[in-house]
């Protein structure tokens, strides 16, 4: 049998790579949401032998996405915002407007922050009111961010997975070739960033690091393993990195004696923390034949069943595209439209025609009046969309 490590589809298009990246994620975050608390025997008394193969009812509904989905989500929002920002104004603030778009976040779990006020709380994501919904947050994101300042790491020494299950979009935002912050190496400054909003720990940090970087090797036609090693090189240039560098070697050699199997799995830890979680979705990836019994498996175990199963479903929707996720698992997710315009978004933003503030038009050619007024038209659109703060 050929292996996620050995396969990999380069003709899929980078619309369907970036689609099942985010949908196979929230899948994957929906189905472990009902069982997060859950024992392994428990789950296999409640879904049989196979595991979790169907959503069951969480927060009211099925096909209910968690705090997980909801992070990630204003990650993307916050990238595009930045992107907005520094087409018009020459200005590029990713950290910054990642910070920004965590406490938007952090204000739909009902609380307030002072750097975010109500005319803040604008663009498109934000209409949609579904997401003003509590889906156990963490803890350790939700003190961060109530304690947090505009530019300033959180001062914790947390390594939380919350860390690492919201950065995909990251790795998708830096899968363009032609644009400047282009790259694995990119990513993995980007998840960084992200991750130091919320958590302190250097071994949080390089999980989000590498996932996002790892993310972003993919769509751009690597194959899993070959993903693997570029995130492995550009880990073990930072200091710290043992923990995580050992998570992700474990990972691989389980995989490789013993694939697809819970046991194996278990003897990885529970995903509770950033490096065990990377560690749960890479063995899922390598070893599982697969979408779904990889995602399924990543759900069926005793720990955090939602966070694992997204990271797994970042994965390997980015292998190989919204297609392999199974039709009866989206249509009852959880704004998959929403999630999947998203998707979209980071996908065209290279395209998209914005006026920059600098850029000087001789308006008495009628040419150039009409590529100003449709610039100017677009530009209106997407900053409604994505306001640049």
């Amino acid at each position: 049998m050929q292996t996620k490590s050995e396969s990999s589809d380069v003709c899929v298009p980078i619309l369907s790579r970036f689609r099942g990246c985010l949908l196979g994620g929230a899948v994957g975050d929906a189905l472990g949401a009902p069982v997060e608390f859950w024992s392994r025997s428990e789950i296999l008394r409640q879904f049989g032998p196979d595991g979790v193969r169907d959503y069951i009812p969480a927060y009211g509904r099925i096909g209910a996405i968690t705090d997980d989905t909801q992070m990630s989500l204003f990650t993307a929002d916050a990238l595009l915002r930045s992107f907005v920002r520094g087409s018009i104004r020459g200005i590029g603030t990713h950290g910054g407007l990642m910070q920004r778009g965590y406490l938007r976040w952090y204000r739909t779990q009902g609380y307030t922050h002072a750097e975010v006020a109500d005319e803040h709380m604008d663009g498109w994501l934000l209409g949609h009111r579904e997401l003003f919904a509590a889906r156990a947050p963490g803890n350790t994101c939700l003190e961060a961010l109530r304690t947090s300042k505009l530019d300033k790491p959180a001062k914790n020494q947390s390594k939380g997975c919350g860390t690492v299950m919201r950065v995909a979009p990251i790795g998708l935002y830096c899968a363009h070739p032609k644009m400047s912050f282009s790259g694995p190496a990119n990513a993995f400054d980007l998840g960084m960033d992200s991750s130091r909003v919320t958590h302190g720990h250097i071994t949080a940090t390089l999980s989000a690091g590498f996932l996002s970087a790892l993310i972003t090797s993919i769509c751009m036609g690597e194959t899993l393993e070959q993903s693997i090693e570029t995130g492995i090189e550009l880990l073990v240039r930072h200091k710290g990195h043992k923990e995580t560098l050992d998570a992700i070697e474990a990972a691989r050699i389980a995989a490789a004696q013993a694939p697809d199997d819970a046991d194996q799995l278990a003897m990885l830890g529970e995903g509770w923390v950033a490096e065990e979680a990377l560690s749960i979705a890479l063995y899922c990836a390598l070893g599982c034949p697969n979408f779904e019994s990889g995602v399924s498996l990543a759900v069926s175990h005793d720990g955090d069943s939602d966070s694992t199963g997204a990271i797994v479903g970042n994965i390997l929707g980015a292998l190989d595209g919204e297609q392999i996720i199974p039709e009866r698992w989206l249509e009852a997710l959880e704004l998959q439209d929403v999630v999947r315009a998203i998707a979209d978004d980071l996908s065209a933003y290279p395209n998209w025609h914005i006026q920059s503030d600098f850029v000087q038009r001789d308006l008495e050619d009628k040419a150039s009046m009409a590529r100003h007024a449709a610039e100017m038209e677009e530009t209106e659109r997407t900053t409604a969309r994505y306001p640049p703060f």
